[in-house]
């Protein structure tokens, strides 16, 4: 992969070779929930996130209330009542996290990904970045959504809405690349 300027591009992408997919989309914050909600339901890093909270916040107040000895009715309401609010800021962290995401890619305007066997090229407005497939270290598909997952050399997440194919034979070809380059993290589409 190479960069040229302002529009970069897979080299291979000028050939003409076909073996090159395009993808054009504006990201939006809709997309960075919907990784962030996958991710937390996918993988066993994100459950821990997600859970974390909520688990320990339970687990230390019903500590708390054998040691203090509320009643069982009383200290059962309390668990509940833990559980659903601290659940909620969970959930609200989330989405808190998917628009300062958003927030990174936002000025970026229009985006074009160029992606062939060996990465991708991401042109934007005002930006350009060329990845290779081992920075990650596999990816999720939802019904909408490619999301690749960060690996050792790469924290975070990118994601590449379905929307931005210029065909469903892109989307499949696409598919096609990243399943010989990455590990799909359970198959099923949402």
């Amino acid at each position: 992969m190479e960069t040229r300027g302002g529009d970069a591009f897979a080299s291979d992408t000028d050939t003409g070779t076909g073996a090159d997919v395009v993808f054009v989309y504006r990201p939006a914050v809709e997309d960075f929930e919907e990784a962030l909600r996958v991710r937390a339901l996918r993988t066993w890093a994100g459950r821990l996130q997600a859970m974390t909270a909520p688990v320990a916040s339970v687990g230390a107040l019903a500590v708390l209330g054998v040691v203090v000895g509320l009643s069982a009715p009383v200290l059962s309401v309390a668990l509940v009542l833990c559980a659903a609010i601290v659940s909620w800021g969970t959930l609200r962290a989330l989405r808190t996290q998917a628009r300062q995401l958003f927030s990174v890619v936002e000025p970026y305007g229009q985006c074009r990904m160029v992606a062939d066997e060996r990465g991708a090229v991401s042109t934007g407005e005002r930006v350009s970045f060329t990845f290779e497939w081992a920075v990650h270290r596999g990816y999720l598909e939802t019904a909408s959504l490619f999301v690749l997952l960060g690996g050792e050399r790469s924290a975070g997440i990118a994601v590449l809405p379905k929307r931005g194919a210029q065909g469903p034979e892109d989307v499949e070809r696409l598919r096609g690349i990243l399943d010989r380059n990455l590990t799909p993290l359970q198959r099923q589409r949402l």
